[in-house]
Parts: structure tokens; sequence; C-alpha cells
């Protein structure tokens, strides 16, 4: 297998457009129930964290609560994901949406103790990079060249969309309904999910299914070894990694922002003005990278959008008050966009086998980095202080770009072929 770096885009190539994209009815059916479901995520997660909290009063149950739903997908993503290139599409996304409605409604109507009830949680994410595997490989089939650019874009700016809705419906449903009517209502959005992909979505072909998973264990075999396989390739690894490192880097000093307006006595409240500006940083990046760039400028610009995600941090080491800690963590935000450029590299790298589960592979170890980023910023926080921890973090994304930097250099071009 080559190691060398892709070429890039072709300059000359035109650009797509968000109508345009929107205009496959079969993607603008997977993007309209993946906004509502990741709303609904969004809402199921802080919803029982807030009811594990309501119970316990422990902050460190909160928390597992809250994380119990992000960090097994990794795990799922190599013991399940070649599922997603094995199993009928349209049954298999179906099935998620209805599996976390079930779960939802499980949390919602039925009183179990806290662990059963992570256990839910987790048994869900163990099983759901095959699911946005599977629907991520149909986008992938569905839109080609620029166009699939622009479907990852508008997925990326919709989930940050929806996480914002999510918190304030979730915020609002709690404080009106209280916590097990929020989750119904969770439930609820997840099961229409589920109805409308089975009606609506087209059937496609079935591929081979693998059903042996407790006689011999067919699919584990199958996952472990393809996950292998994408990991042992040298341009796959490096994409994945490029993609997971920044994010995680920016998760980590997103779960400083409470301490840190805390620590300096911001106005009450202040901490969920700060921590929507990364959010709100996304979506205007990806708008202007995704709308008004050539393909090719943006693949040029995927270094550069990484120092401009951890350069802000640094910041952090001054101790900004409220305004201007705002405005670091908005231009943190816009850098994200840095993963429209590397979308068409990711794609052409990926082997024709098994590009299901390397989209689910992709979401999973995003997730669980994002994860555990906090932990271990937080870990540098107790003895140098949050806004240093804060300011290390974009330290370790400025590396990241450096390290991209020395393997996307494009090469020379040989005068022989010329």
């Amino acid at each position: 297998m080559t190691t060398a770096s892709p070429p890039l885009a072709d300059p000359s190539a035109s650009r797509t457009t968000y109508r345009q994209v929107l205009t496959e009815p079969r993607f603008r059916l997977l993007f309209s129930t993946r906004t509502l479901g990741v709303i609904a995520d969004s809402l199921r997660v802080t919803t029982f964290s807030a009811l594990v909290y309501a119970g316990t009063g422990s902050a460190l149950l909160s928390a597992l609560a809250f994380g119990a739903g992000f960090l097994p997908q990794l795990f799922g993503s190599l013991l399940l994901g070649s599922l997603a290139d094995r199993l009928p599409p349209r049954a298999l996304i179906a099935g998620g949406y209805l599996l976390e409605g079930a779960a939802a409604a499980l949390l919602a109507f039925v009183r179990m103790p806290i662990a059963v009830g992570l256990a839910v949680i987790g048994a869900v994410a163990l099983v759901t990079p095959a699911f946005s595997g599977a629907s991520a490989r149909l986008v992938a089939r569905w839109l080609d060249g620029d166009a699939y650019v622009l479907g990852r874009s508008l997925n990326n700016m919709a989930a940050s969309g929806a996480q914002l809705i999510g918190l304030m419906v979730g915020g609002a449903a709690v404080a009106a309904a209280g916590p097990r009517a929020a989750l119904a209502a969770g439930a609820a959005a997840h099961l229409l999910c589920a109805a409308v992909v089975r009606l609506r979505l087209p059937r496609l072909e079935a591929e081979p299914v693998v059903v042996a998973v407790g006689a011999g264990g067919g699919a584990v075999r199958d996952s472990l070894r393809g996950a292998g396989a994408l990991l042992r390739h040298r341009a796959v690894r490096r994409l994945l990694f490029a993609q997971w490192l920044p994010s995680a880097f920016v998760a980590g000093a997103e779960g400083m922002i409470v301490a840190y307006a805390g620590g300096r006595h911001f106005a009450a409240g202040s901490y969920a003005v700060l921590m929507a500006c990364l959010p709100v940083g996304m979506l205007l990046g990806d708008l202007v990278v995704g709308r008004w760039l050539r393909p090719a400028i943006r693949e040029r610009l995927v270094v550069p959008l990484i120092v401009l995600m951890g350069l802000p941090l640094l910041g952090f080491a001054a101790d900004p008050g409220r305004a201007l800690s705002a405005g670091l963590l908005l231009l943190a935000g816009l850098g994200f966009a840095n993963g429209l450029g590397l979308q068409r590299e990711f794609l052409d790298a990926l082997p024709e086998e098994g590009q299901g589960q390397a989209f689910g592979l992709l979401g999973s170890g995003n997730m669980t980095l994002q994860g555990l980023g906090p932990v271990a910023i937080g870990a540098i926080a107790a003895p140098s202080g949050t806004g240093a921890a804060m300011a290390l973090a974009g330290l370790g994304t400025l590396l990241t770009a450096a390290w991209i930097l020395s393997w996307r250099r494009p090469r020379p071009t040989p005068k022989a072929a010329t």
C-alpha cells in the first residue's frame, strides 16, 4: 500500500453549493433524521445526567452518566464495526434509532438502579458506530467529489446546531415537566426517526449478512481484522489521527470552561455563554469554508485552520476576562473547519471494502478522545491552574499541526512527468 500523500484537489474544480447537495432526496432524508437524532441524543444525555445528580447528589456519577454514551463507542467500533458494511443499511439505521428510542424510554418510565441505567446507555454506545458508519457509507455512495465534502459540512453544522438546541430544549423541558418527561420526548424523537427511515429510505440490495456472532464470533473477528487493517494502513492512520487529535485537545480546553469562569468570579451564567462560543464558531467556520472556498483552497488551509484552533487557547495563559475569553473561544471554533479539507483525502485513502467500518471508527475515535481530553487536561489543571492547562491544550493542537504539515507538504512535480 502506498503511503505517499494524496494529491490536492484540482484548482480548477468547480465549487458545489449546499443547495445542490440538498437536492439529493436520499441524503436529505438522512440529513434531517440525523439532525433530529442529535437533538434527541443531546436531550437524553444531559437529562439523564441531571436525573442522576438529582437522585444521588454525586458530581462523579453525574459525569459518568454524561460520558457513558461516548467512551464505549471506540470499543464498539473495534468489535462490531464490520456490521456497517455487512447488514442492509436501511434496516441497520432504522434499528439504531429504534434501539436509542427504546433506551430513552426505559430510562424515562422504568425506575432502575443508577448502575443499570449506565449499562443501558453504554450498551447503546457500543453499537452506535455500526449505525453511524452505515449512514456515512451511504452518503459517500450518493454524493461525489465536492458534493460529498459539503454533505459532511452540512452534517457538521447540523450537529453543532442540534447540540445547542438539545441543551436549550433539555433545560426547558426539565424545568417545566421534569427529567423523565424530557427523556420521554427524546425517546419519541428517536422512534420518529426510525419510522421515517424505515418508510422513506429506498430499500437497497442486501449485502452478505454476518449472523454467526455467537457461532465462532464472525462479526467480532471480522471487525477486529478490519480495524487492524485500517490502522496498519499508514495513510489512513495518519488521516484518522489528524482528525482526532486537534478536536481532542480543544475538547480538553472546553472541559475547563466552567472551572475557569468560576475561578475568576465571572457573572452567573457566563460559563454557558463561553461554552456556546465554540459551537457557534464551528457553525460559522464550516459555512464560510464550505460555501465560499474552492476545494483546492480548503485542502491547502487544513494546517492553518488547525493552527487557528490552538493559537487562541494560548491566550488563556494570561487569564483573559470574560469578553476576551469569548472571542478566543469563537476563533478556536472557526478552526474546526479544517476537517473539510481532509474529507476527500480520507475517502480516497480508504479501501473499497470496509468503508462503513472506517467511518464508524473515525466517529467513535473522535467521540472517545473528546471524552478523554477533558480528563487529561483536568489532571494538568490541578497543579498548574485552569488557564495554564487550557494554554497547554492549545500547544498540543499546534504540535499536531506541525506533525500534519510534515507529511502533507505538497511534493514538487518531476520534470519528466511534466
